[in-house]
């Protein structure tokens, strides 16, 4: 690929230098490489919340797209920088678990420990390898595509699963795994593993002090200030607030259990 694309998703924010210092360090390494934004929001530290960010969004990037994403609570330690390739996609990343949701999508992953320094920035500073190690990889990796040169592979690396629904007689109980920009409570319940709301059935959907009985189609379905259930666009059943911000509106956060009773 003569102008490969790599994406980044950290929890760096955009009001400081970082991200900026980032793009520089790759162009410097290969100009012609194009760089997308995918998030800079990520909650601080959060590696939940950057597996979900990339497990959502890297399918929709071309074949052969290198993913950096950079949430990083162990940065200096003796935590691992690795290197993933899957079936049409790379990504470069912090052995913290923050690809679980890549290696869950993935038929099958083959992950390298970075151990070639010649990569590097040379100094690598203790508290800033998106700069030092992470970005020069993937610059690298765009012009060589040479995955075996960056180190070993490994089968140890780290990885969790989301948390499963919990299902006893007419009862499936969910939480909230993230809470979005609009305050929209996004559960771990996927239309799979409720058939019965996504056809219709009679079913009562609990949150906080909240019941709801159907399931809406789209955001608008509602009154302004109502309280909805659909199936947003990450494949989740999502609780949200017409024009309003749901994880406010009933004083819920991540964690927080959603139950549904059928019937």
């Amino acid at each position: 690929m003569a102008h490969p694309i790599i994406t980044l998703t950290t929890d760096y924010g955009t009001s400081d230098h970082l991200v900026g210092v980032m793009k520089g360090t790759i162009l410097k390494i290969n100009p012609e490489t194009t760089i997308v934004d995918i998030s800079h929001s990520v909650m601080p530290f959060d590696i939940l919340d950057g597996a979900l960010t990339i497990g959502q969004a890297y399918r929709h990037f071309p074949p052969k797209t290198i993913h950096v994403v950079v949430v990083d609570p162990g940065v200096g330690s003796q935590r691992r920088p690795i290197l993933v390739t899957g079936d049409q996609h790379y990504f470069v990343a912090p052995d913290n678990g923050v690809l679980s949701m890549v290696y869950e999508c993935e038929p099958k992953v083959t992950v390298r420990h970075i151990t070639a320094e010649h990569y590097f920035l040379n100094p690598v500073s203790n508290t800033f390898h998106g700069r030092d190690i992470f970005g020069p990889v993937a610059a690298w990796l765009g012009k060589n595509w040479q995955t075996p040169s960056f180190g070993e592979e490994v089968s140890d690396y780290v990885r969790f699963s989301l948390p499963k629904p919990k299902v006893a007689n007419n009862t499936i109980k969910g939480v909230v795994l993230k809470v979005d920009n609009f305050g929209n409570l996004i559960t771990n319940l996927t239309p799979e593993d409720v058939p019965q709301v996504v056809a219709g059935t009679n079913f009562k959907i609990t949150v906080g002090a909240r019941e709801i009985d159907k399931l809406a189609q789209t955001y608008a379905h509602g009154a302004p200030g109502e309280v909805l259930a659909l199936i947003g666009s990450s494949g989740f059943l999502e609780i949200s607030v017409n024009k309003g911000h749901a994880a406010r509106a009933l004083s819920m956060q991540r964690g927080a259990e959603v139950t549904i009773v059928l019937g």
